[in-house]
């Protein structure tokens, strides 16, 4: 909801601020005392074109915020957030800047942004109907979404059997189309994994294979060297020869210590341990006796052993530094082997669930171009029916429903559906392309809107629909800018009858000159203009119950203080109470 409008320095506006609230918003005010700048100042907080020359005279810039109200638009607030900036207690502020030279700056949420993303945050809240606006509902685009709205149920479910074939449908053609693009790589692919599994398969490595060899090799190589260094340390422990080893002199120290062992417990002691390391000596020589018997001298194995090595040094220098890096990548391949050699069984599987696809699409696309037709026929009826009461009592609005024909040799993909024997263009919402179609007088052709309607025509037109979508529109806030032009007396009454009707749903303002709308309303603001001779200023106020009469008589009567005009506006105000009561 659209909480509050400041406006400073916008045409004859000098500095106003304008509290708002739920309901039906009428402003009035005298003609030239600048109704329509409020109307001028939502085309900025949109994102509209910024006009340097509706800035006041004398100032430098012009400025216009509103606070929106986003409790309820979860949306808005992550838009908000993308653009930069943030809610606080559930508001956003909008803000356009327009300088006098031409400049224009936007604010979104205390952020300073582009005027398209200012547009972007703001088109999706208002919808503004002008005799000079560019309207949201003229969009062929949003008149199919307001059909689809419109007709509920029955569209809302072919819309999405439809849509969700279509999604699948892309998303088939989008693989099917890299499949068959990338099968020449696929097979260069296949082949290079072939290769090199064959060449692993040949060696058939085992793992650790590699630090095995390495070793045995060192130790067949070196074998001579190995066992004489192994004969000299066994020779050095204990000798064969009767040199002097090391467990002879240790047993000589122990029987020195053994001698005293009585005079000195700490002797005793390292006697004991001396006793310990000639057994390790033992031992450790008995083991080097051993190790060196086992050491032989065999050319032929490490013949073999030096050819094993170079087989799997082949291997390391392709496939990975080890031959466990080599076995994981071989495991790897295989599966991707597979996934490779089954291409063309999935190019199979995605030209048939293409076809399916495409004929389910085909009925689903013809189901909902029968729903939209059906309620299609409401539509115009509703819309037709709500122009009588509106002074358009000859006007008939249709719906058309229809499909863009294509010819083209080439492969269908999803932008192109085969519906009955027609070829029609298809998007994600269908193969229809809405339009609404007015004839204004009995006789006249059906023309679009925007070519078939006068600026007050157009603009009751837009009433129309709204009241016919009301309670299905995501547009919380509409805007009217007189949208009365050209009626009067009963009609009058029931067009503010529509637009209090519209409130019910959503925050709706209006720009009337016409006391029988501002009577609907639940809150009416008066545009004061005053002028010291030299220059004009306008202000906002928003009435109380007395002065509301009062500014209803002048409407009536151009006096406020006529008894006969003030009896006429609290009448007006009478009729209209059940509607106003009715929120």
């Amino acid at each position: 909801m659209l909480e509050e409008i400041r406006i400073r320095s916008l045409g004859v506006i000098e500095s106003s601020t304008l509290e708002l609230g739920p309901g039906l918003t009428v402003i009035t005010g005298e003609t030239g005392a600048g109704k329509t700048m409020v109307v001028t100042a939502l085309g900025l907080l949109l994102g509209g074109r910024a006009d340097p020359g509706a800035v006041r005279t004398g100032a430098k810039a012009a400025r216009v915020e509103g606070v929106i109200g986003v409790a309820d638009l979860p949306g808005v607030v992550t838009a908000v957030e993308e653009a930069g900036g943030e809610a606080e207690d559930d508001r956003v502020v909008l803000a356009r800047n327009v300088a006098a030279e031409g400049r224009s700056r936007a604010w979104v949420g205390g952020a300073a942004v582009p005027v398209s993303a200012l547009a972007g945050v703001a088109e999706p809240l208002v919808a503004v109907h002008g005799q000079s606006d560019q309207h949201r509902l003229l969009k062929q685009s949003a008149q199919r979404d307001a059909l689809d709205r419109f007709g509920g149920a029955s569209v809302a479910k072919a819309l999405a059997a439809y849509s969700g074939l279509h999604e699948r449908l892309v998303a088939v053609e989008q693989e099917l189309s890299a499949v068959v693009l990338s099968a020449q790589e696929r097979a260069r692919e296949a082949d290079q994994l072939r290769f090199g599994l064959g060449e692993i398969d040949a060696v058939t490595p085992e793992p650790g294979e590699d630090a095995a060899l390495a070793a045995e090799e060192g130790r067949l190589g070196f074998a001579d060297t190995l066992r004489t260094a192994a004969e000299s340390a066994r020779e050095a422990l204990s000798s064969e020869e009767g040199s002097p080893d090391a467990l002879a002199t240790t047993s000589a120290a122990r029987t020195q210590l053994e001698a005293v062992r009585e005079h000195d417990p700490q002797a005793g002691e390292l006697a004991d341990r001396l006793a310990e390391v000639t057994y390790l000596l033992s031992d450790v020589a008995a083991d080097v006796a051993s190790y060196a018997a086992r050491l032989e001298t065999d050319p032929a194995r490490l013949a073999a052993v030096s050819e094993r090595r170079a087989a799997l040094t082949a291997l390391t220098r392709k496939y990975g530094e080890t031959i466990d890096e080599v076995l994981a990548w071989a495991e790897a391949g295989s599966l991707r082997l597979v996934d490779l050699d089954g291409t063309d069984d999935r190019i199979e599987e995605l030209r048939a669930e293409r076809a399916d696809l495409r004929q389910q699409l085909d009925g689903a696309a013809a189901r909902l171009t029968a729903a939209r037709v059906k309620a299609a026929g409401r539509l115009g009826t509703v819309v037709t029916d709500e122009l009588t009461l509106l002074a358009m009592p000859h006007a008939v609005v249709s719906v058309e429903v229809r499909g863009h024909e294509v010819e083209t040799d080439e492969e269908l993909t999803a932008s192109v559906l085969r519906v009955g024997d027609r070829l029609l263009r298809a998007t994600s919402s269908g193969v229809d392309e809405v339009e609404l179609l007015l004839a204004a007088n009995t006789g006249a052709d059906a023309r679009p809107l925007h070519k078939g309607a006068s600026g007050g025509e157009l603009s009751r037109v837009m009433l129309a629909v709204e009241v016919a979508l009301a309670g299905t529109s995501p547009v919380p806030i509409f805007v009217f800018d007189e949208v009365d032009a050209g009626v009067g007396g009963k009609a009058a009454i029931e067009v503010g009858r529509r637009l209090a009707q519209l409130a019910r749903d959503a925050q709706v303002l209006v720009v009337t000159h016409l006391p029988q709308v501002a009577a609907f309303a639940d809150r009416h603001v008066v545009v004061h203009k005053s002028s010291d001779g030299t220059v004009t200023t306008s202000g906002l106020t928003v009435l109380d119950d007395s002065e509301r009469e009062r500014e209803l008589s002048r409407m009536l009567a151009g006096l406020e203080e006529s008894d006969s005009a003030l009896a006429h506006a609290r009448e007006l105000l009478e009729t209209a109470a059940p509607a106003r009561a009715g929120r």
